[in-house]
């Protein structure tokens, strides 16, 4: 028998459109060669192009993913969190409509103010928060806060400071006043943001470089938000008139408990100035519980605690939201240890005058430390906050 009847197809050549395909009996499917591009099938097709396998991307690659997209998003939510604080920011003050204003010291200036504004509040809110009734027309705190190369420090303006009021148009009368002596409270009650800037640059000869005020509803969410501050008192307060109740020891604050402590006044030996230093002393705690990572970095305490500072915080016209933290890094320092805190040099406790009792600041020491702060010196005063 021939070859081709014994070995059949094992040894025979096909002659197809030109080519000649060789198969032998050794061959087995495994190991037919694969096709390439221009490979051509038996009657005259092509085959498909063949795909390079996928690759699993080695460990090291899928992390390096991970991280440059999660950088991409950090980087859009902050800059989306940037644009919304910068058009939420309520601008209202004009320090440039300021008139009769120091010259511009070293270092930068911020005036804090917390006002005992209403609005927002409902009545109900009102009686829970011990707030009464009337219009936002009444400070209840007010600090300068010095940021330069020699540190950080924040002094406390009692509200019963007896200082002199600049001459003044009654925005409602149009009746022009002389310059008189009042407490330093009467002049936000009686112009504004704008007429206490100036009472306080005429008794201090600091210039304000930024505004800062929040009022009675937005202290309180912005303590819930953070979820809380940490104080401790060292006996037993209760009054009547803020709502405070607290025992001998540490607590955890809620809003209205902290609006209570910072407000109250006749639980304190020292009246006024004791409520400035427990106001100090909060402000700063507060301050140090928004930086922890527990609350910075827990975007559900963060973003609530940015809203509710956004929607009752009142700033002057050049506040932008970077400045509004350098204030709160500024704040933050003293709160740690690093800065100072103090309460403008009295001459005592109080006096009598036509309008209640007051405080009467040291005049010397007052200027001494103002001179200092506005020349951005070391502070030599020794005063505790």
């Amino acid at each position: 028998m021939s070859d081709w009847n014994r070995n059949g197809e094992t040894q025979a050549h096909r002659v197809i459109t030109g080519h000649v395909v060789a198969q032998t009996e050794q061959t087995r499917p495994y190991e037919q060669p694969v096709p390439g591009p221009q490979a051509v099938r038996p009657g005259g097709g092509h085959t498909r192009s063949t795909r390079p396998p996928w690759v699993r991307p080695s460990r090291r690659r899928r992390i390096a993913r991970l991280l440059a997209l999660l950088v991409c998003a950090l980087m859009l939510a902050g800059g989306g969190t940037y644009a919304w604080a910068d058009f939420e920011l309520d601008r209202a003050v004009d320090l440039g409509k300021v008139g009769d204003r120091p010259p511009q010291g070293k270092g930068t200036t911020y005036l804090i103010v917390g006002s005992d504004s209403r609005d927002g509040l409902s009545e109900q809110d009102r009686k829970d928060l011990h707030a009464g009734g009337g219009g936002g027309s009444r400070t209840d705190s007010m600090m300068l806060l010095h940021t330069g190369a020699h540190g950080t420090t924040m002094v406390s303006l009692p509200r019963d400071s007896w200082v002199t009021l600049p001459s003044y148009l009654d925005p409602d009368t149009g009746k022009r006043h002389r310059p008189a002596k009042d407490k330093l409270n009467a002049a936000y009650s009686l112009g504004g943001a704008r007429l206490l800037v100036r009472t306080i640059e005429l008794n201090t000869g600091m210039r304000v470089d930024h505004y800062a005020e929040i009022g009675f509803g937005g202290f309180v969410g912005v303590v819930n938000a953070v979820g809380g501050v940490d104080m401790c008192v060292d006996r037993n307060i209760e009054d009547e008139k803020s709502g405070l109740d607290l025992t001998k020891g540490c607590h955890t604050l809620d809003g209205s408990q902290a609006l209570a402590f910072v407000r109250q006044r006749h639980q304190e030996a020292d009246g006024d100035l004791g409520r400035s230093r427990n106001q100090q002393k909060f402000l700063a705690s507060l301050a140090h519980k928004a930086a922890t990572p527990g609350t910075a970095l827990n975007p559900f305490r963060a973003y609530p605690l940015l809203g509710s500072v956004l929607d009752t915080l009142v700033v002057d016209k050049d506040m932008q939201p970077r400045t509004l933290v350098s204030l709160f890094q500024a704040m933050r320092r003293v709160s740690s240890g690093d800065g100072r805190q103090l309460t403008v040099p009295l001459a005592g406790l109080g006096f009598s005058t036509s309008k209640g009792s007051a405080l009467k600041w040291d005049v010397v020491k007052a200027h001494q430390l103002f001179t200092e702060l506005r020349s951005d010196r070391p502070v030599s005063f020794e005063g505790k906050g």
